[in-house]
């Protein structure tokens, strides 16, 4: 018997499900080796917080191993049972051995609407409780930052959210939270896994008599009315906001937050908004879109247009599990939608703000963003005099960053990601896509009291720290190889025989490289040791310069997704001359650095 013929034994004695167990017979049957290679050569491995891919039958399916998930045939309806039962032995024994006290510590689980969510968080509930763990198992939709906040508030030693995020429908995810409520980092996503290595035949299936048990604990309201609670304090201007004259529409994307965004609107004072009602509800198909991303493009169009029916100043979205936040401008009878970017140095100028108005020591405050982000909050606290810290992309490495800070005696009240990613406030140190709507209604609600709109208040932001660009994209590309091939040869763009970097690019030079994967800083002589942690994939940093003008272009791997992913921004005294530079140095990327015809790359 071949070893794929024994993987394949293996899945059918231990799948119990009927579905996935007819996937895996049919191609033994048909001999089909290319997809159990597929779906079966790599074991589960955690990956971005946990388990992100494809819903279907095999051991490379919903797994954080990049790419690997996308070879996977996808149909929603079946079930990966057995995926989500050995990573929950997994972690389970892990915490068990890591945490103290971590069974009466207990557990929070949550689940999104996304096919299978509520089974799967019903699965790992049996799992934690069949070992003995009280399980705070939270009943109906939640949104995703909920789950962080109840390990928190409950001490728990970790939490688990049933989730694919912003993915396509046909993909599901199981993100997990340390006992410090912030998304797992190594050395524990590496421990789990070799403690789910170690616990792969399933101790037990879906529990009949879950709800009964006495180790099974419902706090969701509690938990809800507390999130609120403390969602509140982030209010500043109710009074304003119950006389704007603001009108807002808001998208949920098919997704779980309106509820919660209908509810926060009402204690902050504001009018009700305007639904987008064609996407108001929880639709795990989601049918009127593609990529229920509010990045991807076309994702507003409904709520726009919603928006212009209902003479609307400002759209808000956040995406299907509520943790990011995305938003637009009626300007002139155009839309502005202001990117990630943009929206973190808006509700960093806003906790700046209220940080002064509270007349606090700004030699106290930081605040964090990761490495692909802006520059302009780095800008912002040289003028300001506040600290500053980017960290690895990832609210994992984020949350962590703030938590450090405040250990050294910091306040944080603010930090972000470019992928429209915020967290506000001390008690949620993930990012939070209703705390970020209310800032941002509230951020409107108080320019138009000063005769002003975000848009021209984000442009004297400008005038004041400089005006700063971006062009952010990828590139896709669904071969390992080709892309091991494309990064190795940016390190050695002049020569087979050492390290040599692209010396150029767009007629500016390049004056500083850091490179992640393999530690290389050329700023910081003898030891060229970078000061940030080594990625996890590709990942390199170029700073490069003419005249007035400087970019700063990260290109880097997705941990999710088969995608090159590059960020870009520039920065320079003239905006005409920065949008030039910008379109120039995409096109350089793309045909010279990343050959991208040669290389059959995919562009959005």
């Amino acid at each position: 018997m071949s070893t794929i013929e024994l993987l394949a034994a293996e899945w059918l004695r231990l799948d119990q499900n009927p579905d996935t167990r007819a996937e895996i017979e049919e191609l033994v049957r048909e001999k089909n080796t290319k997809e159990l290679e597929r779906r079966l050569r790599t074991r589960i491995e955690f990956g971005t917080a946990g388990l992100r891919g494809r819903m279907a039958a095999g051991w490379a399916c919903m797994n954080g191993l990049e790419y690997l998930f996308h070879l996977c045939l996808a149909k929603f309806d079946w079930v990966i049972d057995i995926i989500v039962i050995q990573a929950s032995q997994g972690l389970c024994e892990y915490v068990r051995a890591t945490i103290d006290q971590a069974p009466t510590r207990g557990i929070v689980i949550g689940h999104d609407h996304r096919h299978n969510s509520e089974r799967w968080a019903k699965l790992t509930a049996s799992v934690f409780i069949n070992s003995g763990f009280k399980v705070y198992l939270h009943r109906g939709l939640v949104h995703t930052p909920l789950v962080p906040f109840s390990v928190q508030a409950l001490n728990a030693s970790c939490g688990v959210m049933i989730t694919a995020s912003h993915n396509p429908k046909d993909d599901n995810g199981y993100k997990v939270y340390w006992e410090n409520a912030v998304q797992i980092i190594g050395p524990h996503d590496k421990g789990i896994s070799a403690a789910i290595a170690v616990n792969l035949v399933p101790k037990t299936w879906l529990n009949d008599q879950l709800d009964s048990s006495s180790l099974c604990v419902d706090c969701t309201e509690d938990m809800k009315n507390q999130y609120f609670t403390n969602l509140f304090t982030l209010n500043l201007t109710k009074t304003l906001n119950q006389a704007s004259k603001l009108k807002f529409v808001n998208t949920s994307l098919h997704g779980v937050s309106d509820a919660f965004v209908s509810r926060a609107f009402e204690i902050f004072g504001f009018h009700p908004y305007a639904p987008v009602h064609e996407q108001q509800r929880p639709d795990p198909d989601f049918p009127s879109v593609t990529f229920p991303n509010p990045e991807e493009k076309g994702a507003l169009d409904l709520a726009i247009k919603t928006a212009d029916t209902q003479q609307a100043n400002y759209v808000l979205s956040q995406d299907p599990d509520s943790d990011r936040f995305c938003a637009a401008e009626r300007r002139n009878g155009d839309w502005i939608i202001f990117t990630g970017d943009q929206l973190g140095t808006l509700f960093a100028a806003q906790a700046l703000d209220r940080y002064k108005a509270e007349n606090k020591p700004l030699s106290k405050l930081a605040m964090v963003a990761s490495t692909v982000s802006s520059k302009m909050l780095e800008k912002m606290a040289q003028i300001e005099g506040f600290k500053f810290v980017e960290c690895l992309t990832g609210f994992k490495f984020i949350g962590n960053t703030a938590l450090n800070l405040v250990d050294q005696g910091y306040e944080v009240p603010m930090g972000y990601e470019e992928a429209i990613g915020f967290m506000f406030g001390s008690r949620i140190r993930d990012k939070d896509g209703v705390a970020a709507t209310m800032a941002f209604a509230e951020l409107a609600v108080l320019l138009e009291s000063q005769g002003k709109t975000v848009s021209s208040y984000l442009q004297e932001l400008y005038q004041t720290y400089g005006y700063f660009q971006t062009s952010n994209s990828y590139f896709v590309c669904r071969n390992p190889t080709i892309i091991d091939k494309i990064f190795k040869r940016l390190r050695n763009f002049e020569t087979d025989t050492g390290r040599s970097y692209p010396p150029t690019i767009a007629g500016l030079k390049v004056t500083s490289v850091v490179d992640l994967t393999t530690g290389y800083d050329s700023t910081n002589p003898p030891s060229y040791e970078p000061s940030l942690p080594l990625s996890s994939g590709h990942m390199v940093q170029f700073r490069a310069s003419a005249n007035d003008t400087k970019i700063v272009l990260t290109i880097r791997t997705s941990g999710t997704e088969p995608k090159i992913k590059y960020y870009l921004e520039a920065t320079g005294q003239e905006t005409d001359t920065v949008h030039a530079v910008l379109k120039q140095v995409v096109n350089e990327l793309a045909s010279g650095w990343m050959e991208a015809d040669k290389n059959q790359l995919g562009r959005p």
